[in-house]
């Protein structure tokens, strides 16, 4: 198909995407834990909402912002793997220009999100830990709510510039995607235009939304750290801390493979294989999204408790 490079004509512009370059012949095989883990992630996340929007002794601050989180996680999975498999399965990579920058606003738009759900969760442990007695006046349902919201439209405005920043691009017929799904640099690097300020905006937007979202995590983890230790007792200072643990692993899982993947792209690029990038980037739509609920499942005893509840009523009825 030959692609005009002016902009009126952007809407008959079409896309290859091509799966992971290198690894066609085994896109059956690694579609099949690809799947497994999108329907546990689905499963796992609905159920988790479920189970806290039920059970009236869930409706803490805590569970309200796992309830976003797992909201969150269900889309970005959902954004990208049913059109990953249909590439894996039916080697149908074909997508629009606009269906491919909606893809790539929406997957953009929720990792924004579901960074500042994060950066909230870990303000929650903080004001839990280091001010327990003023813990359900500060985050009350209204301010939770309100933090949500914050959330969304700060995501909005950060993402919103991406899609008019690849429209202004002028195209001249490279039209094959090396990636499973669309992302902002993929389509930027498919223009006839210099690419700078993709780049610089790229740069800015990982610097100062996910970076500064990082280092307020980290300072509230530090001033908890300083509350702790100044608890006498041994026992109380590792039951404290246990109250961190499930959220100190989401983090980890969650900004790790980010932090890799971005590094790798600007100065490791010669030295990782395309296909290894692909591959990672895969399988980051979808672990994070299946382990959590199973994270928070294993190591909340609350959740425990009422999963094992209504299961039990479940179980009665049967």
């Amino acid at each position: 198909m030959t692609i005009s490079s002016n902009h009126t004509n952007l809407r008959d512009i079409w896309y290859t995407m091509t799966g992971i370059p290198g690894l066609e012949y085994a896109h059956i095989w690694i579609s099949i834990p690809i799947c497994f883990m999108y329907i546990v992630s689905v499963l796992g996340n609905t159920f988790l909402l479920f189970l806290i929007f039920t059970e009236r002794s869930l409706h803490e601050p805590m569970y309200l912002f796992l309830s976003m989180l797992s909201l969150a996680d269900i889309f970005l999975s959902t954004v990208t793997t049913p059109k990953m498999l249909a590439i894996f399965w039916f080697q149908d990579g074909g997508i629009s220009f606009g269906c491919c920058v909606s893809q790539m606003f929406f997957l953009h738009f929720i990792f924004v999100a579901e960074s500042a759900i994060l950066l909230a969760m870990a303000f929650d442990r903080y004001v839990a830990i280091c001010h327990p007695l003023r813990y359900t006046t500060i985050l009350t349902p209204s301010v939770i709510g309100k933090m949500g919201i914050a959330s969304v439209i700060r995501s909005f405005f950060i993402c919103f510039p991406l899609v008019f920043l690849v429209y202004r691009l002028a195209y001249c017929g490279r039209n094959i995607i090396h990636h499973s799904y669309c992302e902002h640099m993929g389509i930027a690097r498919l223009a006839c235009d210099s690419i700078k300020i993709n780049i610089y905006y790229g740069v800015i937007v990982a610097l100062f939304s996910t970076c500064l979202d990082v280092v307020f995590i980290i300072v509230s983890y530090a001033l908890i750290l300083c509350t702790v230790f100044r608890i006498p007792s041994q026992d109380a200072r590792l039951k404290t801390l246990g109250t961190c643990g499930s959220h100190v692993c989401v983090i980890l899982l969650f900004y790790t493979p980010a932090f890799f993947s971005f590094f790798a792209h600007r100065f490791g690029g010669h030295h990782i294989p395309l296909h290894v990038h692909i591959l990672l980037a895969n399988l980051y739509v979808v672990v994070p999204p299946t382990l959590n609920p199973i994270i928070y499942g294993v190591k909340t005893k609350k959740v425990q408790e009422k999963f094992v509840h209504v299961f039990s009523v479940s179980n009665k009825f049967c």
